[in-house]
């Protein structure tokens, strides 16, 4: 139950993300969910996208550096205290969170929290045994 995100590498400059995306607009790639984090020199792109393959290629195609991580997408209600509930779960089970962002479908219904964990498969036998529903990438790529 492992989501496949791809992390671009950019020169934190103008027009840099823009190329990103024109990119993956070009080559008729969606991107589901991303995250932008930077430093004065450079920034890392973590995209989920319809198609994994293809942007990586394409992208390597244009020079940027592209990696790759498991995550895991995991879904609940979009409401006060929704995270906090999560975040208890995975606490009390030893797992520490990397990182995360979200995204929201449809507002008042449910949100997608996209993780990296230090101890993936534990953090997803934590969600399972506490009913959380975690999306594989297909699910997610249809949302």
């Amino acid at each position: 139950m492992k989501v496949e995100q791809i992390s671009v590498f950019l020169e934190n400059r103008a027009g840099r993300l823009a190329e990103v995306t024109k990119t993956l607009a070009e080559n008729q790639i969606n991107i589901r969910a991303l995250s932008l984090a930077d430093t004065s020199d450079f920034g890392i792109l973590r995209l989920i996208v319809t198609d994994n393959e293809k942007a990586k290629e394409v992208l390597k195609a244009k020079g940027f550096t592209v990696g790759r991580t498991n995550v895991v997408a995991a879904e609940v209600g979009d409401r006060p205290g929704g995270l906090h509930t999560i975040l208890e779960m995975l606490n009390a089970g030893g797992v520490n969170v990397e990182y995360m962002y979200a995204f929201v479908t449809q507002s008042g219904r449910n949100a997608i929290l996209i993780f990296r964990f230090d101890r993936t498969d534990q953090a997803i036998e934590v969600l399972q045994k506490n009913n959380v529903r975690i999306l594989s990438g297909d699910e997610l790529y249809t949302l």
